[in-house]
């Protein structure tokens, strides 16, 4: 697989966005996660509500038994005490509901945080990146074919993806020029792809596989 240019520049052009996109899924997923400890952070106050209302039912409950044993009025004061046990119950209830509140929200709020900028990343950066990892590998590996199919394969690339104007450049008729096997046009546009993607030929004996004819 190849993954960086041959040429310098081109090389550390990539580098450098490689570097950046890396910066930049770091940078906004430290910021997610660090949001999301904050948020959970804020779950204390209602372990402190569950956790008061779940001692004041048993404490409250706890006194209601005690009291039904007092003859005659035991059930009227054990009326407060279940009461006051109703309301530990709902204060618990609440501290629970709570920190379910928390608990959705430091996972939905830090994955937004997240994924909006790995998204723009994964919809500029990546296909970019994708398209030439693949074209610049199956040009490299073209290098395993005879020289004259792997020039006219490199110039068939560029006439399918090279710019017009670096089109024109080379032919004013490159696909009629490649049609007719025009060797100096056909090597012209080998080299034209090899240049786009930061490519060099394979040399052989210290000279270039494509040349041109002056």
């Amino acid at each position: 697989m190849k993954l960086y240019a041959d040429t310098p520049v081109r090389a550390c052009l990539q580098l450098v966005c490689d570097l950046a996109a890396l910066v930049w899924a770091f940078v906004w997923i430290h910021a997610a996660l660090a949001l999301r400890e904050t948020l959970l952070s804020l779950n204390r106050p209602g372990e402190l509500m569950s956790s008061t209302g779940a001692g004041l039912t048993e404490h409250m409950d706890t006194a209601a038994e005690n009291v039904r044993q007092v003859p005659l009025a035991g059930e009227a004061l054990a009326a407060p005490f279940t009461g006051l046990s109703g309301t530990g119950e709902s204060l618990s209830a609440a501290g629970d509901s709570f920190q379910d509140s928390v608990g959705t929200l430091a996972l939905t709020l830090p994955l937004l945080v997240a994924a909006l900028p790995l998204f723009l990343l994964a919809a500029t950066w990546l296909p970019a990146r994708a398209r030439w990892i693949v074209r610049a590998t199956g040009t490299v590996r073209l290098r395993a074919l005879a020289p004259e199919a792997r020039t006219r394969l490199l110039a068939l690339r560029a006439l399918s993806g090279a710019p017009a104007a670096g089109l024109a450049a080379v032919h004013e008729d490159p696909a009629g020029a490649w049609q007719e096997n025009d060797r100096t046009v056909v090597a012209e546009l080998a080299a034209l792809e090899l240049r786009r993607l930061g490519l060099r030929p394979k040399a052989r004996n210290g000279r270039p596989v494509f040349t041109r004819r002056g």
